[in-house]
C-alpha cells in the first residue's frame, strides 16, 4: 500500500490539488482559537498549508516520505512553516490533550486499526478541542470520485458517533457534494460529515 501513494504522490501535480478541502476550510476558519492542530494522513500537505497561513501551529504526518517532501515543498512555497512527520497512523505519538484541533480529512483505516487511532486521537484532543471529520459515505461506492472501494473502510454516522461517543457533536450530516480536489477527487460524492467538541470539565 505505501508503494501505491509514494508512486500517486510522485506525479508532478499534487494528487488531491493544492487548494484546501472545502469542508475542513469552512470549519476551521469558524474556529475563534487559533493554536495547534494535528493533521493526520495528511497526504502532500494542502489543509496543513493552508492552516499555517491562518496562524495555526500545525502537526502532520503520512505514511508515504514522498508526501512529506511535497508536503514541505508546498509550505516553503507558501512562506509558512508545518511539523510534517512520516509514520503510521497507528504508531504516531498523538499525546495526551496535546492539540486544539484534529482534522481527519478522507482519512479512511480498516476497522481493526480505525478504532485504536480514533481513541487516540479523543486523548490527543485538549478539554474543549474541535475535531473535523470530512469522510466518504458507503454509498460513495455508486460514484467514481475517489476513495476506498472497500465497503469496510467507508463511514457513515452511525460509526462515527459511536467510535467518538465522548466527544459532542456540533454539525453532522450525510450528503452528496461535488469534489473539485485535483483528479483524483472530482465529481459528484457521497460524503459524511462530523464537527465534535471535546467536553471542558
Amino acid at each position: 500500500m505505501k508503494i501505491f501513494w509514494n508512486d500517486r504522490y510522485k506525479e508532478t501535480d499534487f494528487a488531491y490539488g493544492v487548494q484546501p478541502n472545502v469542508f475542513f476550510r469552512e470549519q476551521l476558519s469558524a474556529i475563534s482559537k487559533i493554536g495547534s492542530l494535528l493533521l493526520p494522513m495528511e497526504g502532500e500537505g494542502r489543509n496543513a498549508v493552508f492552516a499555517a497561513s491562518l496562524g495555526w501551529h500545525v502537526t502532520a504526518f503520512d505514511f508515504s516520505d514522498v508526501a512529506q517532501l511535497k508536503a514541505n515543498e508546498l509550505a516553503k512555497s507558501h512562506n509558512v512553516s508545518i511539523d510534517f512527520h512520516v509514520a503510521e497512523a497507528q504508531e504516531f505519538e498523538y499525546g495526551i490533550e496535546q492539540f486544539d484541533a484534529i482534522a481527519l480529512v478522507f482519512a479512511h483505516l480498516p476497522e481493526t486499526i480505525r478504532k485504536v487511532v480514533h481513541h487516540k486521537i479523543i486523548r490527543a484532543l485538549k478539554p474543549g478541542g474541535v475535531l473535523i471529520v470530512d469522510s466518504f459515505h458507503p454509498n460513495q461506492l455508486q460514484h467514481p470520485s475517489g476513495g476506498p472501494r472497500d465497503v469496510s473502510m467507508l463511514y457513515t454516522l452511525d460509526m462515527l458517533f459511536d467510535d467518538f461517543k465522548e466527544l459532542t457533536p456540533m454539525f453532522t450530516s450525510e450528503k452528496i457534494t461535488i469534489l473539485d480536489e485535483g483528479k483524483y477527487h472530482f465529481g459528484s460524492a457521497f460524503v459524511t460529515r462530523l464537527v465534535a467538541m471535546k467536553y471542558v470539565f
